[in-house]
């Protein structure tokens, strides 16, 4: 009788600690971002690029000091926010980047070279000369394909205000397209830069409004194909995510519970209404840097990656506004600490917070 209830005993032990370890093996928590890196330029003049500004004898005299300075505050953002975290981020989309090269160098700064980010970049046809790309890591994200999505006006809804020469002349950054796989559940990771605000241009919100039409057409048309697939639409939208381009265009909602497989859940709007910014202009906070997700992430099904809450408030979103990322006296005190002021070079890091989101099954 003793030796039976032993045995039980064991067995119960057993059981309890098999089932521990299965659901701390379940347990998978990825970081996924974006970060506007505000004119991230090599030294180098590049003919194909509009680079003048950045170079040693430009208007910014950009020198090699300048640059590598630059290259080590953008990868001290990312190693604190590892260490916030625990963990590397998954999928890190960046924007204001001239090219591959100034990536590569990035990656290999001593402070982040460990996390071994792999880069998925293409050269766009942007009149600033600057591109969008994804960063990933490798131990989390297998990579399958990718796209470079043009910005075309074929096929819109939108009653242009500008005329079809202003928009044949026009030229934008590319969207980016990332296909691949996270624990073997498929992933299509869309990261942006729609076009800019300055100037107030005749027409400028339709240019936005087309670039979340773009990235909605195109998404769509990935869970024909990879029924399930989880998506994450990213980047400096240049609109807050209750703008046209977000909440009607790419069908952003403000609550999971009214998510259809036709729209996206839009993290950032409560977090925009509750007083959150990512960047600020004029004394008024915006969040330009959005990421939105598929209703497959926003209500997964069981077992699978979904969103997760951050926030005691219940926000599912985060802007990374430390301490050191923030002007602490001044005109500016309490915005971003940006790299330029006034044309000056102050050593900051970027006139944006980065910004993510965490999923988790």
């Amino acid at each position: 009788m003793l030796q039976m209830k032993k045995i039980s005993l064991i067995f119960a032990a057993l059981v309890l600690f098999c089932t521990y370890a299965q659901a701390q093996k379940a347990e998978k928590n990825y970081v996924i971002g974006f970060y506007n890196l505000e004119n991230l330029f090599d030294t180098y003049n590049d003919p194909a690029k509009n680079d003048e500004e950045f170079l040693p004898e430009g208007k910014n005299k950009w020198t090699e000091a300048k640059y590598q300075k630059k290259l080590q505050n953008m990868a001290k953002v990312i190693r604190t926010m590892k260490e916030e975290n625990g963990a590397w981020h998954a999928l890190l989309g960046v924007s204001e980047i001239e090219n591959r090269l100034v990536l590569e160098d990035l990656v290999m700064e001593p402070q982040i070279a460990e996390a071994n980010y792999q880069i998925v970049h293409y050269d766009g046809p942007d009149r600033r000369g600057v591109d969008v790309a994804l960063l990933y890591n490798p131990q989390v994200f297998t990579f399958l394909d990718s796209e470079s999505i043009p910005f075309t006006f074929e096929g819109s809804s939108i009653d242009w205000i500008q005329s079809k020469e202003e928009r044949d002349y026009f030229r934008t950054r590319d969207i980016l397209m990332v296909h691949g796989t996270i624990d073997g559940e498929h992933f299509a990771i869309y990261v942006a830069h729609l076009p800019s605000r300055s100037g107030g241009k005749k027409g400028g919100n339709q240019l936005r409004d087309r670039g979340g039409e773009i990235m909605y057409e195109h998404s769509m048309k990935m869970q024909e194909k990879y029924p399930g697939i989880k998506i994450v639409c990213m980047g400096d939208m240049n609109d807050n995510p209750t703008d046209p381009s977000m909440a009607q265009y790419l069908h952003g909602k403000e609550y999971k519970e009214d998510v259809t497989d036709a729209d996206f859940f839009s993290p950032f709007t409560s977090m925009l209404k509750a007083g959150f910014g990512s960047l600020a202009y004029q004394g008024v906070w915006s969040i330009y840097d959005l990421l939105l997700v598929n209703n497959a992430l926003a209500n997964p099904q069981e077992g699978t990656f979904g969103i997760r809450q951050l926030h005691k408030k219940g926000y599912y979103g985060r802007v990374y506004s430390a301490k050191f990322l923030t002007n602490q006296k001044g005109q500016y005190k309490g915005t971003p600490f940006r790299t330029f002021s006034n044309g000056a070079f102050i050593g900051g890091y970027s006139d944006h917070y980065p910004t993510y989101i965490v999923i988790t099954k």
